[in-house]
């Protein structure tokens, strides 16, 4: 993983919540990360339990880990990664976010979100399968959007409406 091949000393004289701490800020360097997380970097590398919730209480005292903060940005960040709003909740449960804070975070999205980010992502898609023929081209954008977790309703839509405008403007080409 990202950030694990840590060299840490861990001879007699080192310091658990030294070695511990400067784990977790070398995973919080790459990305942000949840506390969960953050909890299973320190198991791998044998941190003692007692000494991983000592530091990672701290770091949450001190704000460089909310699990809150990272959900509502990992939703944010979501239609970069042209992802449905199922695919990211389900990964921020994967990270061990909270589902209380998953569905705070989840409600501040607008409900068109997964319409508008699938468009955009047809649009772009659509514009590679020109050449295809029309079964064909269905099939695929539909399959691509499907494999981003866009609900059913949403991939139909907006292969019908991203295939329609390819049609157009192929017609005016």
């Amino acid at each position: 993983m990202e950030g694990d091949e840590v060299e840490v000393p861990d001879g007699p004289d080192s310091d658990p919540y030294a070695v511990a701490r400067e784990i977790a800020l070398r995973q919080l360097t790459v990305r942000a990360r949840t506390r969960v997380e953050l909890a299973r970097a320190l198991a791998r590398k044998q941190v003692p339990e007692e000494v991983a919730e000592r530091v990672l209480d701290r770091l949450a005292e001190v704000g460089l880990i909310d699990d809150a903060v990272f959900a509502r940005d990992w939703l944010a960040a979501g239609g970069r990664r042209q992802k449905s709003r199922r695919v990211l909740l389900g990964e921020l449960a994967e990270k061990g976010v909270d589902r209380e804070l998953i569905d705070e975070a989840a409600a501040e999205l607008e409900s068109e979100r997964d319409y508008e980010v699938a468009r955009g992502f047809a649009a772009r898609k659509a514009a590679s399968l020109a050449g295809l023929e029309p079964a064909v081209r269905y099939r695929r954008l539909a399959g691509a959007l499907a494999r981003r977790g866009f609900p059913s309703a949403v991939v139909a839509q907006v292969t019908r409406e991203a295939l329609a405008e390819l049609r157009e403007s192929d017609d005016f080409g």
